[in-house]
């Protein structure tokens, strides 16, 4: 029993991932290492662009996925990148958990600092390429899940890891934030100065099956200054990367990321407006 429903949530994993988009440029580039990263492109629908979006997706995707968030910075006026992770992308994760079972499987590939390593050389490079077409200074970075650790590295949370993130965004969007636990250690996250938005659900379990609030742990740490939480009403994990009936998830994350940045570039982060389905604290 346990094999079959393993084999389902790998299913489950694997369609999350493998839907195309047709609305992106499918484009390759060379990180530092050498190794070719693929991306999909977005092209923002304003010129001159505001700025360049890099978004970091969780353990088992591809670029292919989040076409909904590329979608959406896109409209705002971001020439916005979905960047593919090869050391924790689907591929990656099939040989993470062949012997191990896919709980395991990611529990280790989401601890690995190679692979932490490796999304920010495929992040930087990411970025310089759309800096070189949008002449604007300012940059979001956006991930859900490992895509969500990720991003919250960058920003300066502390990691049991060893990792130290450069800060090099204006602004970060964390989707389904992880706590404290086996990434994070207590007070990680009271040092990150930037403008963050945290984003989760009431049915966004951690891996491990603790509770969504974990979630909520790294805003309740940072400082005050333009930190948003919003928690979705019924959202599930899968329901960030646009799986299942994920439509109306889909829908308010778009919205409250409208929101944030507007908020953003208002100066005006506290009056933030609410929306139904929606519990939004702000700081």
């Amino acid at each position: 029993m346990k094999s079959i429903i393993a084999r389902s949530l790998i299913a489950v994993l694997l369609v999350a991932v493998s839907k195309p988009s047709t609305a992106a440029e499918a484009i390759s580039l060379t990180r530092q290492d050498n190794k070719t990263v693929k991306a999909n492109v977005y092209t923002p629908s304003i010129t001159p662009c505001l700025g360049v979006a890099i978004i970091s997706h969780g353990a088992g995707g591809t670029e292919d996925g989040y076409r909904y968030l590329g979608d959406e910075l896109s409209s705002l006026g971001y020439l916005t990148l979905v960047v593919d992770h090869q050391e924790s992308d689907r591929s990656a994760l099939r040989k993470y958990i062949s012997g191990n079972g896919l709980k395991k499987g990611l529990e280790n590939i989401i601890t690995d600092p190679d692979a932490y390593r490796g999304r920010f050389m495929d992040i930087a490079a990411a970025k310089q390429w759309a800096q070189t077409k949008c002449q604007s200074s300012e940059s979001i970075l956006a991930g859900h899940s490992m895509g969500a650790a990720t991003v919250m590295m960058e920003a300066g949370a502390k990691n049991n890891l060893g990792i130290v993130g450069g800060d090099s965004f204006n602004l970060y969007i964390a989707l389904s934030p992880q706590g404290v636990g086996s990434i994070f250690p207590e007070n990680a996250w009271a040092k990150i100065n930037k403008p963050v938005l945290s984003v989760t659900g009431t049915r966004d379990t951690e891996l491990g099956g603790a509770s969504w609030e974990t979630r909520t742990e790294p805003f309740n740490n940072m400082p005050v200054g333009c930190k948003w939480l919003a928690v979705i009403d019924g959202a599930t994990h899968l329901n960030f990367a646009g799986v299942g009936m994920s439509r109306k998830v889909t829908e308010l994350t778009s919205n409250t990321i409208a929101s944030f940045i507007e908020g953003v570039h208002r100066g005006k982060c506290q009056d933030a407006g609410q929306m139904r389905g929606v519990n939004l604290l702000v700081k």
